[in-house]
């Protein structure tokens, strides 16, 4: 990436960062408010970021996105897509329906169950068939949910086994529903459990129409204004997909924004392994690296009130950010947040004439900020008197409680005692102590720590896993093993990496302890190049 003219974006839900870089260089910087459409705020830094700049718009290579726009569609429950359900393993899956202990505004969001199904058929773990699938029973639903649904989420018992049953149905809605409508395939999303799976895969499908306004929205902006590079996007493990790609497994983007900051904040600082602490209006994430990946979660991810089995970065979420309001009573501080005045801090924070006190205006009573908000371009109006006239108690308190906080988080996400370095980055940053930090080595600000998660987007590695499993009673463990990484290989190529780029990041082999034999899940993760 020596001389590759790059742009990439982090989209967060209070503001939107933008960077153009050539090879390590960053040649322009924009960090704005977000938008409510969130696409309308991605144009104007671009927009931005052009403008600052004397780059020919057709020598950029490479556009990359890290979006919220899954994720504010599910927890919003807004703009979601009508889904027509199959389960295929019906008599032996049946007590439990699909969407069961789903909220209900949730499941009226996405048509309610008017068009949910199980279906005689799926496999043994051994790849034998339960019972034969029902065919016609897939086209008696086909043809009834014809017109009435946007997307299609199938999934069969043990179909990361075996996905004939699964392919097949595929093949009948298809025919039926024709191409218009979006199929999303449960071996194709997740790992054995069928429940998590299942889940996972009927909010895969219900986003689908989101993320495609998306990508053409940013295509449509780029094209505009004469750039023609390849379009990515942000996956949970912080590498990146193609956009097309993105379009069909949208579920793999719903964390891109921390696992961008994670991503930006090695590519800073050159540490692969510690604490990332990515500081924001609202909140803090605390994420942990490991050779210079997030590390993965290893239980349920909940998403919009849904327990999925996706794969997401171990995130620690905390209640302060730089909007964070400190609740005092007689120069005492009585309360630290969770509430945030968020985007509004311009108008409220005491900093800016407003009347209440927040972690930014206890950061500039300390000294750590200056007066003005040096993230926006624009000057804000300010008042050093309301902070000249705040007691020196309450400062030195209440900035001793958000040092503990970020201490608390930062040892929770350890896995084993011992001191770590600390890499701080977000646009909030600043305004939490860095100095003496327990726990840790040394804590990194490093050079454009504001805009991380925008160069974290940059990085151009492509990334994509396979997980299935296997029985070493009757095949080669080595073979199986081989059997996986191909698949791997395969899948990252279909993201966008190069072929004969590829390279293994890790190899992960989990018993079933609960199944006869000597069976196991192998799950491979594999990067590739963008370029060559």
């Amino acid at each position: 990436m020596s001389d590759q003219i790059r742009i990439g974006f982090d989209v967060g839900g209070t503001f939107t960062d933008g960077v153009l870089m050539k090879g390590k260089q960053v040649i322009s910087k924009t960090k704005s408010l977000t938008t409510e459409d969130i696409t309308t705020g991605i144009i104007n830094a671009l927009d931005t970021l052009l403008e600052n700049s004397t780059v020919d718009h057709s020598k950029i290579e490479m556009v990359s996105l890290g979006t919220t726009h899954t994720t504010n569609a599910i927890i919003e429950r807004r703009k979601l897509d009508t889904v027509g359900v199959f389960r295929i393993g019906a008599p032996a899956t049946t007590a439990i329906p699909p969407m069961t202990g789903w909220p209900e505004d949730l499941i009226a969001a996405l048509g309610g169950k008017e068009h949910v199904h199980i279906v005689r058929g799926g496999s043994e773990y051994n790849g034998k068939d339960i019972v034969p699938l029902d065919e016609k029973a897939i086209m008696d639903a086909a043809k009834a949910m014809k017109g009435k649904v946007g997307s299609v989420a199938i999934t069969g018992v043990f179909s990361p086994i075996l996905s004939k049953h699964e392919d097949r149905a595929a093949e009948i809605v298809r025919e039926y529903l024709g191409e218009e409508v979006f199929i999303t395939l449960s071996h194709k999303i997740a790992s054995i459990s069928l429940l998590e799976r299942e889940n996972s895969t009927i909010l895969n499908a219900s986003v689908k129409s989101v993320m495609k306004r998306a990508v053409e929205a940013f295509k449509t902006a780029v094209a505009d204004r004469n750039i023609q590079a390849k379009l990515f996007v942000v996956q949970n493990d912080g590498s990146v997909m193609n956009a097309d790609h993105a379009v069909e497994y949208p579920i793999f983007t719903v964390a891109s924004g921390p696992a961008a900051s994670v991503r930006g904040a090695v590519y800073l600082s050159g540490i692969q392994n510690g604490a990332v602490v990515d500081v924001g209006g609202t909140s803090t994430d605390v994420a942990y690296i490991v050779n210079g990946f997030p590390r993965e979660s290893s239980i349920t991810v909940n998403i919009g009130g849904v327990k999925t089995n996706v794969r997401c970065p171990d995130l620690l979420s905390i209640a302060l950010g730089g909007g964070t309001i400190i609740k005092s009573q007689q120069e005492k501080v009585t309360g630290l947040g969770p509430e945030s005045v968020g985007y509004n801090l311009v108008k409220l924070g005491k900093s800016f004439g407003g009347p209440i006190l927040t972690v930014h205006d206890i950061a500039v009573a300390t000294g750590r900020l200056s007066s003005k908000l040096d993230i926006f371009d624009t000057n804000y109006v300010t008042h050093p008197a309301a902070i000249e006239a705040l007691s020196p108690a309450l400062v030195k308190e209440a900035n001793a409680r958000i040092k503990e906080r970020v201490e608390i988080a930062i040892d929770q996400m350890k896995t084993e005692s011992g001191l770590v370095p600390a890499i701080f980055i977000g646009g909030g940053a600043l305004a939490v102590p860095q100095e003496d930090i327990e726990g840790t080595t040394e804590v990194v600000l490093p050079n454009h720590f504001e805009v991380g998660g925008a160069i974290g987007t940059t990085i151009a590695e492509i990334g994509a896993a396979a997980e299935m499993a296997v029985d070493l009673a009757v095949e080669n463990r080595n073979e199986a093993i081989d059997r996986v990484v191909a698949q791997a290989k395969k899948n990252v190529q279909n993201a966008g990496a190069i072929t004969g780029t590829e390279e293994i990041i890790d190899v992960e082999e989990i018993p079933f302890a609960y199944m006869p034999g000597k069976k196991q899940k192998v799950r491979v993760r594999v990067k590739g190049k963008v370029f060559s």
